[in-house]
């Protein structure tokens, strides 16, 4: 069948697919635009299924925080190029992702896929129809969700959205507090710490940290009776950088992050623990 040019231009305004897309998808769906989109979405899904063997490895770090503050989401969806990665359409769609997640309370993919968003569809049809659209392989690789009853979530987002945290921590929401656990959700990004404090150090990591210290000691011909001691304090320095509660605050390099929170409890009164700590880093 014939299809006027308004009628492409109207699908194409709707889907963003191509006009030679559009065309054919209406002669194929005898000029129903609701056929017509279903068709495309379909397109799209074979679209993913010849692009399976690509490698996404750029996209996007998007977090989104209650009203409440009480729970936070942070996704992380890959796509091929940084190209894609920067446009407004791949950018927008992270984001919606992002808001799906925080709206069903959930980071199971699966629950997320095949929840809807305002306009009827879920995620997993825009995930085909933005693939069909752009041409490229498009996989959303993980999600957390964090809440905190007693407490808030605070976030940080990299500049680019390559990177992301969100922390969760215990103890009254107040707007200074809350740009404080920013600061915090700021310090996870760019030192990258491994625990929160020493408790959720691996102790089997701590135990090969010392063996590589006590042979680098040995190798270095140190006497027998103060290797101990050099191994004990190269410790002490590993749990330092790698615990976020003892690093360094980046904003205050006499301060560490302890010094922080308990700076803020003498004056407000007010007491803060970090409980929970996420990092997204793309890809």
């Amino acid at each position: 069948m014939e299809v006027s040019i308004a009628l492409i231009k109207e699908l194409r305004t709707k889907t963003g697919a191509g006009m030679g897309d559009c065309k054919t998808a209406l002669v194929e769906s005898n000029g129903d635009i609701e056929k017509a989109i279903e068709y495309l979405r379909k397109k799209g899904a074979l679209t993913a299924t010849k692009r399976a063997d690509k490698v996404a490895n750029e996209g996007a770090v998007k977090s989104k925080i209650s009203d409440d503050k009480k729970t936070g989401v942070i996704v992380e969806i890959n796509c091929e190029t940084d190209f894609v990665a920067k446009g407004n359409d791949f950018q927008k769609f992270s984001e919606d992702v992002a808001d799906i997640a925080l709206g069903i309370s959930s980071d199971e993919l699966s629950e997320i896929l095949s929840a809807k968003s305002k306009d009827g569809i879920t995620v997993q049809e825009s995930f085909d129809g933005l693939m069909g659209k752009i041409g490229e392989k498009i996989e959303f690789k993980k999600a957390k969700l964090v809440r905190v009853d007693n407490g808030f979530v605070s976030e940080y987002n990299h500049f680019g959205s390559k990177l992301g945290s969100i922390i969760g921590i215990k103890g009254n929401l107040t707007d200074e507090a809350y740009n404080i656990g920013n600061k915090i959700a700021m310090q996870v990004v760019a030192m990258n710490p491994i625990a929160i404090n020493r408790d959720g150090v691996d102790k089997d990591l701590i135990e090969k940290e010392k063996d590589i210290y006590t042979t680098q000691a040995k190798n270095e011909k140190k006497p027998d009776n103060i290797i101990d001691k050099i191994v004990n304090n190269k410790v002490e320095k590993f749990y330092q950088d790698n615990c976020l509660i003892e690093q360094e605050f980046i904003q205050d390099s006499h301060k560490s992050i302890k010094d922080l929170l308990d700076d803020y409890k003498k004056k407000s009164k007010n007491e803060l623990e970090v409980v929970e700590m996420v990092r997204f880093q793309l890809g």
